[in-house]
């Protein structure tokens, strides 16, 4: 399972998508994900499964890769189903109890399960193409206008790039312990729920401390290297727009203007003539 977690991690390749400006894919993963949760009707769907599928292709990530950072998120996606499913007014089809399957909840369940997939596999796109450092670049680079009300960019942007760099590290040092504890017997498969919350307890404390060495290491070199960012800092390789970037901003919005109109002409001609959900 923690293998399976492919967050933060960067999947070296010589794709389009991986020589595109971090500026470019931060903002192309926005509006992806304001496109999922605002897209309606069965042709925006199919318009974001051909542009996602396309984007992958292009990016020469493995789809399987792709596919396995899903694999954490299963109970989330199962559980988010079921709200959603058993708790959504409508037309009723079955009913035991308590609990009512209606049309509405169908639909509402399959929409929220996809955009759900669709989100984790958009925002790995960009993770798995980005490097930690390209995307402080990004990250400090688009959050700039902001600094002129005092707001911390460049701290923001270290904070959530080291945190993006700790995930795959703590996932190692996770299994490592977990082996080691295996060996002297713990057992984090079998018994019921308060047991293997109770299991979880030698995992998490030496994790913890592990945790906040690393972190400790980290604020030392840095202090001990003068470490200081914002403004007056060089970088070895600045940020700077390409035709390539151009075209990925000309690609992004003309998707993005596409699926609002798709939405504007399900929601007038399709939802409000026959009285659909969807």
């Amino acid at each position: 399972m923690l293998k399976d977690i492919t967050l933060g991690q960067y999947y070296p390749a010589k794709s389009v998508i991986h020589q595109l400006d971090p500026r470019v894919k931060l903002f192309g993963t926005m509006l992806f994900i304001i496109s999922l949760f605002s897209f309606r009707g069965i042709p925006a769907f199919v318009l974001a499964t051909i542009f996602l599928i396309w984007v992958i292709h292009i990016s020469k990530v493995p789809f399987s890769y792709m596919v396995k950072g899903l694999k954490s998120i299963v109970v989330l996606m199962i559980i988010t189903g079921l709200f959603n499913l058993f708790l959504t007014p409508g037309e009723v089809l079955v009913k035991f109890g308590i609990f009512k399957i209606t049309y509405e909840g169908i639909s509402s369940a399959v929409l929220m399960v996809v955009r759900l997939m669709y989100l984790i596999i958009g925002t790995s796109v960009m993770t798995l193409t980005t490097t930690p450092n390209q995307l402080t670049d990004g990250l400090e680079k688009a959050l700039m206008p902001f600094s002129k009300i005092k707001l911390p960019v460049h701290e923001i942007a270290m904070m959530m790039s080291i945190a993006l760099r700790f995930i795959p590290i703590l996932i190692e040092e996770t299994d490592k312990i977990m082996k080691a504890q295996m060996a002297r017997g713990a057992d984090f498969e079998n018994g019921n729920l308060l047991k293997k919350a109770k299991a979880m307890v030698p995992l998490l404390v030496p994790l913890f401390v592990s945790a906040f060495r690393r972190a400790n290491d980290l604020a030392m070199a840095m202090e001990a290297r003068c470490y200081h960012g914002g403004s007056g800092r060089t970088k070895m390789k600045p940020l700077h727009y390409d035709k390539t970037d151009k075209i990925a901003y000309v690609t992004l919005i003309s998707y993005f203007a596409l699926m609002l109109l798709l939405r504007f002409v399900w929601v007038k001609y399709i939802v409000r003539k026959n009285g659909l959900n969807w």
